[in-house]
């Protein structure tokens, strides 16, 4: 990136990429949310304990998390992977490992080893089709992305949308 970031970080450096390839697929097809989107945020659901001891001191903790975003509106758009692989899970009625994918988060304000790469996290994920219809604004199909784990740090290839981990570095 030729800008140089310094101070707060403008919404757009946050980038949100979802794989909308079929599950099984030998290569992803990372497509960029946020189009008809004014906000977006990943919702963290911390598993929160509070317990009392004998002292009568309370002890909070924290003992994992279920991340889950919401994307909605989501407009379809003829020809797009995304709107594509949404309507098959309408029409299919899809469940279980169909409605698997990933999620990768990429960090436009630090930039990676090679340039046009950003610091990205990936993480599995599976996709929950909400509703289809809509207004006369459009069609739509707004859907929730509920991480189910295995998050891994690397970078992402902005001009190839490809995520390469540290590991494999």
């Amino acid at each position: 990136m030729a800008d140089e970031i310094i101070g707060k970080i403008k919404r757009k450096y946050m980038a949100h990429f979802i794989d909308a390839a079929e599950p099984g697929a030998t290569t992803p097809s990372y497509v960029r949310l946020g189009t008809d989107l004014e906000e977006y945020n990943v919702e963290m659901n911390a598993n929160v304990e509070t317990k009392r001891n004998i002292l009568g001191d309370s002890v909070t903790s924290i003992d994992g998390y279920e991340p889950q975003s919401s994307v909605e509106p989501y407009y379809a758009v003829a020809g797009d992977a995304l709107f594509e692989r949404l309507q098959k899970i309408a029409d299919e009625r899809l469940t279980l490992d169909d409605l698997k994918t990933t999620v990768v988060e990429v960090h436009l304000w630090e930039e990676g080893s090679t340039t046009g790469t950003f610091v990205a996290y990936k993480e599995d994920a599976i996709i929950e089709v909400v509703s289809y219809g809509g207004d006369t604004t459009g069609y739509q199909i707004p859907f929730n992305l509920h991480h189910v784990g295995n998050r891994v740090k690397g970078v992402f290839d902005i001009a190839t949308k490809t995520f390469t981990s540290d590991s494999e570095e």
